[in-house]
């Protein structure tokens, strides 16, 4: 290992493979932190370029704008409400109402550091463990990933306040997910004739709509709460605030590996997963979509060490762990290699060459984002007359561009409008996310995990790992049913024992 760790210094820092590097960082920054544009989307686009390079920087560029689209998404999340990509979507929740208080410079702060050290533990965790983590990834059948989708959905019995209207924004979010064609028939499901929702309504319109948005026009109604910011001053290494997120820090960024190496999870399950986390494990649960530290750092940490830990299973098994990663392993077969158990030992300065430039390319982030981020925070200055335009122009064509459909823009307005609505109710927004993100996995591993034991339900319990996450979930629901339902019996009791005095 400490060889090809050296090999793979050597190969990334000659002249032309570092500049190819800085670059994709730049790439990856620019177009994470534009509403719409994602990893998938810009490896995309610089796949015909990787044709004519040798296949270990090819790789490098690849992977290097992957780790830096992922990191730049909080940018706008926080700044504007605009998660630039969907991983940053719960990074929203408390990074813009930080914002609104002026406190813009000590969200970002916490923002990229959460980043780069997820990161890095990610990336450690995939030179270290990826065979490791792979194995304990082959133990996960569709029971366990049905029991990991409903202990996410469990989040809402901390939201808003009301386990009704997080239950109901689950709900609605889970009915959105079931548009399209049905994962196991093949047959099509509630498109009411309309061929443009025969794949399912994306995840991209559902996202910049209802934070992006919605947000605009609540600005545009002026009576969005807003502290003018002069200026963004970012503090990266405020010691008061790592002390009291560095145990957040350390669980989100060991969550994150942990459901990045799970097979089509993806780095946005694990935002979500490691917020729920974070609220269950804090002492103040309903502060969180307030604006606190902890609400950034575990969905950055665990997004980020996700996007790491989602190559162990591309590279140890051949199966990508998200859509990027799905990409990446088309340009392998591209570039006349296979992915698999033989891959790291046949390629292995390639391997170690990609693991090097992933780690420098977190320790980049760490560098060179205080600058990119302080050039994009001067746009706060502009007036909103002006930036909510703006901002409307780049969501309409970030929301085309993912497949160059004008009813996907349609949908992007009308969610936007049903966000600006719910948001009047004090309606938590997220619940409808984590259906739709988690909808999908709970309801195809849930019929496969049946199918697997002929209709028995007991599949569910009578497997060690899915009936561990199934209890606590069970808890978690139950304890927010009991609590405060126990707070209202005492409250009512107090009231009758005053009036009887």
């Amino acid at each position: 290992m400490l060889d090809g760790l050296m090999n793979g210094f050597s190969v990334v820092l000659q002249p032309m493979n570092f500049l190819i590097l800085l670059s994709a960082v730049f790439i990856g920054f620019i177009g994470g932190a534009l509403p719409g544009i994602s990893g998938v989307i810009l490896v995309v686009i610089l796949l015909p370029v990787t044709y004519g390079m040798d296949s270990t920087t090819a790789f490098m560029l690849l992977t290097a704008i992957y780790a830096s689209t992922v990191f730049s998404g909080l940018i706008t999340a926080i700044l504007y409400r605009a998660p630039g990509t969907p991983e940053a979507v719960m990074t929203s929740f408390d990074g813009y109402p930080m914002t609104q208080r002026g406190e813009a410079g000590k969200a970002l702060g916490i923002g990229i550091l959460s980043s780069a050290i997820g990161g890095l533990v990610g990336t450690i965790a995939l030179i270290v463990f990826a065979p490791m983590l792979a194995s304990v990834a082959l133990k996960f059948s569709s029971p366990e990933f049905f029991a990991l989708a409903v202990l996410g959905l469990t989040v809402v019995a901390s939201l808003g306040g009301s386990l009704l209207l997080g239950l109901i924004g689950a709900m609605i979010g889970l009915f959105v997910a079931s548009v399209g064609i049905d994962p196991m028939t093949g047959t099509l499901r509630y498109t009411f004739g309309n061929l443009n929702l025969a794949g399912g309504i994306q995840l991209i319109p559902i996202i910049v709509g209802m934070f992006a948005i919605s947000e605009v026009l609540k600005r545009a109604q002026g009576n969005a709460p807003h502290t003018p910011i002069k200026k963004v001053k970012i503090r990266i290494f405020d010691m008061p605030v790592i002390r009291r997120i560095r145990l957040t820090l350390a669980r989100s960024s060991i969550l994150g590996v942990a459901i990045g190496t799970l097979p089509g999870i993806g780095a946005s399950t694990a935002a979500m997963v490691s917020y729920s986390e974070a609220m269950r494990w804090s002492r103040h649960p309903k502060e969180f979509g307030k604006g606190v530290p902890e609400g950034i750092a575990a969905p950055e940490a665990a997004n980020n060490a996700a996007a790491m830990g989602a190559l162990v299973p591309l590279f140890a098994l051949g199966i990508p762990g998200s859509g990027t990663t799905a990409v990446i392993l088309g340009a392998f077969i591209m570039h006349g290699l296979q992915p698999g158990p033989s891959f790291m030992i046949n390629n292995g300065d390639l391997i170690y060459a990609v693991f090097v430039g992933l780690l420098i390319v977190n320790l980049l982030i760490l560098a060179f984002s205080k600058p990119f981020v302080a050039v994009l925070s001067r746009m706060l200055n502009i007036p909103y007359s002006a930036l909510g335009p703006i901002i409307i122009i780049c969501c309409v064509v970030g929301t085309y561009s993912v497949q160059n459909s004008m009813f996907d823009v349609w949908l992007m307005l009308g969610f936007g409008v049903m966000g600006f609505l719910l948001e009047k109710i004090n309606f938590p927004l997220v619940a409808i996310i984590l259906g739709v993100v988690l909808g999908p996995i709970a309801e195809s591993e849930f019929r496969r995990s049946l199918g697997m034991s002929q209709g028995d339900p007991s599949i569910f319990f009578s497997r060690p790992i899915s009936a561990t996450l199934l209890c606590i979930a069970i808890t978690v629901v139950t304890l927010a049913i009991i609590v405060p339902l126990i707070k209202y019996l005492r409250k009512r009791n107090a009231r009758l024992g005053d009036a009887h005095q």
